[in-house]
């Protein structure tokens, strides 16, 4: 399955805040992080692992230990808010960075900005974007990132629109999309609904 929303009372509870018009941004940055945590055990609980044998201060033990590089890449500027969350449980992760900007008229995307860590060859990549909505930055990002051969892509969202979901997987099907709910469509605009409005203006305030 190269779909999947991620299950979790906590995940329902934060985003309801992310989603009330009336949280303030202090407030939605905290909530932002809650929901990034969540997604981020979730899309890493099947990466792969290998023996690792360590001395207990009983007996010899064979563990498992990640293998493999895991490089982060948030979409800026919504995407940076996913990036503590995924730190602080995946270690020594790499982070790159992808500037696109989505035209309000066409809703295309633009690329401003590209810095991939060298080590992104052959490792798993976790592409951060909280907004799933027209897949069309998704799908360029995701364009941009397989010109460097990783191992394997997964897209975290939080929040995900049908649209975009059937644009990234005709696209690209053997990426792996994470989300925390998917809503009902996409407005005249192209934004998410019920959504919770823009998203990067929402968590820097602007």
């Amino acid at each position: 399955m190269t779909f999947t929303i991620v299950k979790h009372a906590l995940i329902d509870h934060y985003i309801t805040i992310l989603r009330d018009s009336g949280t303030p941004p202090d407030m939605f940055r905290h909530a932002a992080l809650k929901v990034s945590r969540i997604l981020a055990v979730a899309v890493t609980q099947d990466l792969d692992t290998t023996d690792c044998p360590v001395e207990t201060p009983l007996e010899a033990y064979v563990g498992r230990a990640l293998e493999g590089m895991v490089v982060a890449i948030p979409i800026l500027r919504a995407g940076l808010s996913l990036v503590d969350a995924v730190s602080e449980i995946v270690p020594n992760l790499a982070v790159g960075h992808i500037g696109l900007k989505r035209d309000e008229v066409t809703a295309k995307a633009s690329s401003y900005f590209m810095k991939l860590p060298e080590c992104t060859t052959g490792a798993t990549v976790l592409l951060l974007d909280p907004m799933l909505a027209t897949g069309g930055s998704a799908i360029m990002a995701i364009d941009i990132v397989k010109q460097v051969r990783p191992a394997g892509i997964r897209l975290i969202t939080v929040l995900a629109a049908p649209e975009g979901v059937a644009a990234v997987q005709a696209a690209h099907p053997d990426v792996l999309i994470y989300t925390g709910a998917l809503d009902r469509e996409l407005n005249s605009s192209k934004f998410i609904l019920p959504g919770l409005g823009d998203f990067g203006d929402r968590l820097c305030n602007t």
